[in-house]
């Protein structure tokens, strides 16, 4: 079999599973496979394909007309200028938290920084990549996202401290310039709601955010302002139905300088406080 024969034939298990852009898609899964891109595999279409990459292949299509989302499929995702591995043990990076990085840049460009609840560490390695910073943090509650994480901060080599733990917990007495975090913030109840692939296959501890949405926000910023240094930022990511609530939440807990700016697609989606030096 052919390269192009096998991706005709994997648009087509897509095509009826009801997989949007199945061609798109059967190019990307058969090109990150294989270490390629789906450009090169045009050139090549009339190449034979080795019979283990057709077996993977296929594996792959079934899983993704099973309803698997596709960075798990093939383990990568891209985020900012990075290549992310990324698998269930945390949340597949999505477009809107590489937001986070450019306000969490601007607000605190150098210093000590602090990613809380990791996931697959795409918020520490960009800012380790990106940024000016003496150090940077990542703290997780999960064992198996944290290992992930580290993973992608050796392959990537880039410098972070991971440690696990819960929130603050792990880095209790320490004190950083910045706090980035994109905590839970999906209610319990619209958990059961969400798109499938997300609600069957990503991990629900990274999503549920509590009855109202806002259980870890209250937690965050509570507890950050104990790891902050006096005049310190913490930037948040949240759910944009519910950032005027986490404004005032923020303001009620006694952070003095609170602004929430839109994603990209004019959804107020980021929390960036600041409590003055004798707030703290």
């Amino acid at each position: 079999m052919s390269v192009g024969e096998a991706i005709v034939r994997g648009t087509a298990e897509l095509t009826r599973a009801g997989v949007g852009e199945p061609r798109r898609e059967a190019l990307r899964i058969f090109a990150d496979l294989n270490g390629t891109t789906p450009a090169a595999l045009q050139a090549r279409r009339a190449s034979p394909a080795h019979p283990e990459a057709v077996a993977r292949f296929h594996d792959a299509i079934g899983r993704r007309c099973g309803g698997e989302p596709l960075p798990y499929i093939t383990g990568l995702a891209g985020f900012r200028r990075l290549t992310i591995q990324c698998d269930r043990r945390a949340l597949i990076p999505r477009p809107e938290t590489e937001g986070l990085v450019d306000i969490a840049r601007y607000a605190v460009p150098r210093g000590r920084a602090l990613d809380l609840g990791t996931g697959t560490g795409c918020i520490a390695l960009a800012l380790a990549d990106e940024g000016s910073y003496d150090a940077v943090t990542a703290v997780d509650c999960s064992a198996d996202a944290l290992a992930l994480a580290g993973e992608n901060g050796r392959r990537l080599g880039l410098a972070v401290r991971w440690l696990l733990g819960d929130w603050c917990e792990p880095v209790a007495g320490e004190r950083f310039d910045l706090v980035v975090t994109n905590p839970p913030y999906v209610t319990t109840a619209e958990v059961e709601g969400l798109e499938s692939g997300v609600r069957d296959f990503e991990p629900g501890v990274a999503l549920d955010g509590g009855p109202d949405g806002l259980r870890d926000v209250r937690r965050l910023l509570e507890a950050v302002p104990t790891v902050l240094v006096p005049g310190g930022w913490l930037v948040m990511e949240l759910d944009s139905s519910r950032a005027a609530r986490s404004a005032e939440l923020a303001l009620h807990a006694g952070w003095t300088t609170v602004r929430v700016t839109d994603d990209l697609f004019g959804r107020p989606r980021y929390l960036a406080a600041r409590r003055e030096p004798d707030h703290v």
